[in-house]
């Protein structure tokens, strides 16, 4: 949707809300005059995020993004925490019924993703401080008589049915646990916009039906005007959705995705997808990321670089972006020595282990030392026999924590052990391996 042009007013505040996301490619749908309500001042706009998952997804992380661009265009983000909408389940964006958590785990989920989206908003003081508020607290006190006459009269059937994420799931079937979700959404809207003004719901361009679902709600029961903002759905240059890896989700918890492999997340995307990211997750100016481009056309994998390594940081922290770097320095590093291997931290090498092969072997095996060639070939399987363990200590191949084995009666004790647990084992320079006494 074109957007209206800046107020002298707005200039003075570096306000405009819909021109950041048409220039980052981030606008789906709006409804028609929202420009000219955000021009006049500060709106206050919420996402609701269900908490059905463990932590918050890099998915996830493209509404905090939008919310996070709203805060630094002046406006107040408000976040909604589905205490309630995560007992249900959307259909939106399923072809089947999802399995319902139990309270008590949506209930851990939902403090833990608290805890990680306070780390991208300002909750500080200040006229557009952050907000955050549990819809679970609309609907405890509420009786399904008081639900089936105050909210369940608001919409028909028919009006419900003609939404895409319930057109959808006709063929396969929906409960009506699931097709009551957007009664819920659109009530959350109505609350919000009673109890703190709340004109505004965004999210991705799936949940346009329940978010319009909302403005509907405050239109019949308010006489009120609502607005909604959707972002187009993020998918990667091969069609494949956004957010996943080979391995599964990529999360923004260190417990479930590394640091490190959230960071070879973005050093491993397409080259065709690192424009688009670039634009959907950078907090840098657009001059800036233009320039950027322009200087480093010709060398994707430096623009993909600089991505992960504002990410990483943003998301974990300056420590762990350096950490990575101090785990692809021996992985990748063309000259990594016994310097760079012995400052690596218990959970660096954990990190290590994870990415090369590695073998277990019992910590008793060390106490009174263990030969090296059987150590190769007996007890790891790092070489197939003791042969060709010997011909590779001969052809001075074999290297321990970074030093040479130079003899076949060469013995590992439990002083080789790094953080009393972990040895480095290398055959030549680009073979790698990490040996895990248990």
């Amino acid at each position: 949707m074109p957007v209206a042009k800046k107020t002298t007013e707005q200039n003075n505040r570096g306000m405009n809300f819909l021109e950041e996301l048409e220039w980052r490619g981030m606008l789906q749908d709006a409804t028609p005059g929202l420009d000219e309500v955000l021009n006049k001042g500060r709106v206050t706009g919420y996402i609701g995020f269900d908490p059905t998952a463990p932590a918050l997804t890099i998915g996830n992380y493209v509404q905090i993004m939008l919310l996070s661009l709203f805060q630094r265009s002046g406006h107040q983000p408000l976040v909604l925490m589905g205490g309630a909408t995560g007992r249900i389940g959307d259909p939106s964006g399923r072809d089947s019924e999802r399995e319902l958590k139990t309270f008590e785990e949506l209930d851990a989920n939902l403090e833990h993703q608290k805890k990680q989206i306070r780390k991208f908003l300002s909750f500080e003081e200040g006229p557009n401080k952050a907000l955050m508020v549990n819809n679970l607290d609309f609907y405890k006190s509420m009786n399904v008589l008081d639900f089936l006459r105050d909210v369940g009269k608001t919409l028909t059937v028919n009006y419900m049915m003609s939404k895409e994420s319930v057109q959808k799931r006709l063929d396969s079937g929906i409960s009506f646990t699931e097709f009551s979700y957007q009664l819920l959404q659109a009530y959350d809207f109505q609350v919000l916009y009673q109890k703190y003004n709340c004109i505004l719901q965004m999210g991705g361009s799936d949940q346009w039906g329940n978010i319009t679902s909302g403005t509907e709600f405050i239109r019949r029961n308010l006489g009120e005007k609502a607005y909604a903002v959707t972002t187009p759905l993020l998918t990667k240059a091969d069609g494949s959705k956004f957010g996943k890896s080979m391995g599964g989700n990529i999360w923004l918890d260190p417990e479930l995705t590394t640091p490190y492999k959230f960071y070879q997340f973005w050093i491993n995307a397409d080259d065709a997808d690192t424009p688009k990211f670039t634009r959907y997750f950078t907090l840098k100016p657009r001059a800036e990321i233009e320039a950027r481009e322009q200087e480093h056309a010709g060398n994707p994998q430096e623009l993909k670089r600089l991505l992960a390594e504002e990410l990483t940081v943003r998301v974990h922290s300056e420590e762990d972006y350096r950490s990575v770097l101090r785990v692809s320095q021996l992985l990748f590093g063309r000259n990594a020595t016994k310097e760079n291997l012995l400052e690596l931290g218990q959970g660096e090498l954990a990190t290590v282990a994870a990415e090369i092969p590695s073998f277990t072997i019992p910590r008793g095996l060390l106490a009174n030392g263990a030969n090296i060639v059987d150590l190769l070939a007996e007890h790891t399987g790092i070489l197939p026999s003791k042969g060709e363990a010997r011909r590779a200590i001969q052809g001075n191949a074999i290297s321990v924590n970074k030093d040479k084995v130079d003899s076949h009666e060469h013995t590992v004790s439990h002083e080789a052990l790094l953080h009393g647990r972990y040895i480095m084992v290398e055959n030549g320079k680009k073979n790698k391996y990490i040996v895990v006494a248990e």
